[in-house]
C-alpha cells in the first residue's frame, strides 16, 4: 500500500495504530482492496512520491473491505458526487500498525533483485495505490527487511 509521506506516513501509522486506507479512487486498487484483501493479510507499507521510494514499514489487514465514508462527505477531499451510500463504489480496509523497517527497501533495489521480478510495484509507469503481493515476493522482501 502506497502513500505519500506528506499525507500518511508509516510515523503517522504508528501513532494511529490502526487508519482506514480511504480515498482510493482507481477501480483496480479498489477491487485489489474489496475482493482479495482479508483480515490478517500482511501489507508493505512503502512510501511513494520522495526521492527515494521504497517498503518502509510492515501493518496488518485488520477489518474486512467496507464502503469508503469519505466518498459520500462533501467536505472531503475524496468526495465523490456519483458514489451512492445505497451502491457504493469505493471500497476500504481498516491498515493496522505492524513495525517500522530500520532502512527502506528502496524501489530501486527490488527493481534490481531478480528475485521480485514481475511484482507489480517495480513495473515502470505503475501508480496503484493498493497491488497485490504474491507469496513468493512476500517472503523474499521479508527476508530482506
Amino acid at each position: 500500500m502506497k502513500s505519500e509521506p506528506n499525507d500518511y506516513s508509516i510515523d503517522d501509522l504508528e501513532k494511529d495504530g490502526q487508519e482506514p486506507w480511504d480515498g482510493v479512487r482507481n477501480y483496480q486498487a479498489r477491487n485489489f482492496m474489496r475482493d482479495e484483501m482479508r483480515e490478517g493479510d500482511l501489507v508493505f507499507f512503502y512510501h511513494s512520491n520522495i526521492p527515494e521510494p521504497g517498503i518502509v514499514g510492515t501493518g496488518r489487514v485488520c477489518s474486512k473491505a467496507y464502503p469508503d465514508p469519505t466518498a459520500f462527505d462533501t467536505t472531503d477531499p475524496h468526495y465523490d458526487p456519483k458514489s451512492d451510500p445505497n451502491n457504493p463504489t469505493w471500497f476500504l480496509v481498516d491498515v493496522c500498525f505492524e513495525k517500522k523497517l530500520s532502512q527502506a527497501l528502496t524501489l530501486n533495489q527490488m527493481r534490481e533483485d531478480v528475485e521480485l521480478e514481475g511484482m507489480l510495484v517495480t513495473k515502470r509507469g505503475n501508480r496503484l495505490s493498493v497491488t497485490p503481493v504474491d507469496q513468493k515476493h512476500a517472503a523474499h522482501i521479508l527476508s530482506l527487511v
